[in-house]
């Protein structure tokens, strides 16, 4: 039976799990558990989005960019369109959200109508100055859209060099970014992940649910991106809350009380955490199955270093005791793994990381090197296990062919090979 304690306040007792079934429920939470029973279609990919709630958007293209690597971990291989018709489409929205990311059309309001928390994001901030550095300008811009249609950033040509500023962008693309984060324009489609923009009202208008006419409370909204925070890591500790949808200020206990008394939320403790947590009501369920140590996991996968999982590394530290640092963005000679290093996820625990590359032309998936934790044994299992979801990702990539150069421990890499063979 699942233990339980006093939780010193109340008549009630609060269940207590170990830390090894929080971590199992969260990965149930955010899909990665077990490997899917039946392959993937066209509809998992806007249903997995609105089950984390967020799917952050970067252009690294090494391996996959990573909105498409993340939905690969939890659906396995699946066509990389989807996600594009399913913008296009109108199934789910680009906003600033976390960070650049695409949330579920219906949960667009939201985002739009939270002023407070984007005031003092970088592109917010960024937008304001722009306008109004170059409010003329702009201006025109948005009218060539309204008469001429939705555009790219490729359509307004320029002779003159780019300036320095936002990655060194024409003038044209931080008119339209501009106006894409305070909310005029939205992006209608991606070609060839390039965004397609047009005026807000015509991309919410081809929606099967537009979003509502009027603005909400901030107070609502703020309610909402914590509910939907907790659903989505499926468990949490207060000061974890606020980095998932990027609210100001940090969210405390004293601000979730209210929800739990509510029954919204479930208060859980953890072995070896000082912190209450908390489990959104709608895996009221799910806790129970934690709680009865009756959660497995059985996949293994590679992750985006934007995966939800992992993008708070504080969080990562605290919950898989996994230490990480995206180094693409540290000087080379600086870098301990590598420039884009993948998490590698076995049953349920962050074991090791992999430098890889896609060489799509040569059809060759490279893995510059692969590293496990410290305390992790190269079992059987282990090597059988990355084996088959390095197969599995490069045959995704269209790069059959898998070559690994180094390892940590040093005989990784033929155990891995062998088990490739096999």
């Amino acid at each position: 039976m699942p233990s339980r304690v006093s939780d010193g306040s109340s008549t009630e007792d609060v269940l207590r799990l170990s830390l090894r079934s929080a971590q199992l429920l969260h990965l149930a939470a955010q899909g990665l558990l077990r490997r899917r029973s039946r392959k993937a279609k066209r509809a998992d990919v806007a249903e997995t989005i609105a089950h984390m709630g967020i799917l952050q958007i970067d252009t690294i293209n090494v391996v996959a960019r990573s909105p498409y690597m993340v939905l690969f971990s939890r659906l396995g291989a699946y066509r990389n369109d989807w996600l594009d018709d399913a913008l296009a489409e109108g199934a789910i929205a680009e906003c600033w959200a976390h960070e650049a990311s695409f949330v579920p059309s219906s949960e667009y309001r939201f985002h739009r109508d939270y002023r407070s928390g984007r005031g003092g994001h970088w592109a917010q901030k960024s937008a304001e100055r722009t306008r109004a550095e170059a409010g003329a300008d702009m201006d025109r811009l948005l009218e060539r859209i309204r008469s001429e249609g939705p555009l790219r950033a490729a359509d307004f040509e320029r002779d003159a060099p780019a300036v320095k500023g936002w990655w060194g962008w024409k003038p044209e693309k931080r008119w339209l970014e501009a106006w894409f984060a305070l909310g005029a324009l939205m992006v209608t489609r991606r070609d060839r992940f390039q965004r397609v923009y047009d005026l807000a009202e015509r991309v919410t208008a081809r929606w099967v649910e537009p979003p509502a006419v009027g603005t909400l409370e901030e107070a609502e909204v703020r309610r909402h991106f914590v509910l939907q925070s907790v659903r989505a890591l499926g468990i949490a500790k207060a000061r974890w809350i606020a980095d998932y949808f990027r609210l100001r200020p940090r969210v405390t206990d004293a601000e979730l009380a209210p929800l739990v008394a509510d029954g919204l939320l479930i208060e859980v403790t953890v072995d070896g955490w000082d912190d209450i947590a908390y489990v959104h009501r709608d895996h009221a369920s799910l806790l129970g199955e934690a709680a009865g140590n009756l959660l497995r996991a059985t996949r293994t996968t590679l992750l985006s270093p934007f995966d939800p999982v992992v993008w708070d590394r504080a969080r990562a530290m605290d919950l898989f005791g996994f230490e990480y640092t995206l180094e693409c963005y540290t000087p080379a000679p600086k870098r301990i793994y590598g420039y884009y290093v993948l998490p590698i996820l076995h049953r349920g625990r962050l074991v090791g990381r992999l430098d890889a590359k896609a060489h799509r032309q040569e059809g060759l998936f490279e893995v510059i090197g692969v590293w496990l934790e410290a305390d992790v044994v190269a079992a059987p299992g282990l090597v059988a296990g990355v084996a088959s979801a390095l197969e599995e990702c490069a045959a995704w990539h269209g790069t059959p062919r898998i070559a690994i150069q180094l390892s940590q421990p040093r005989g990784l890499a033929r155990l891995i090979r062998a088990a490739l063979e096999d």
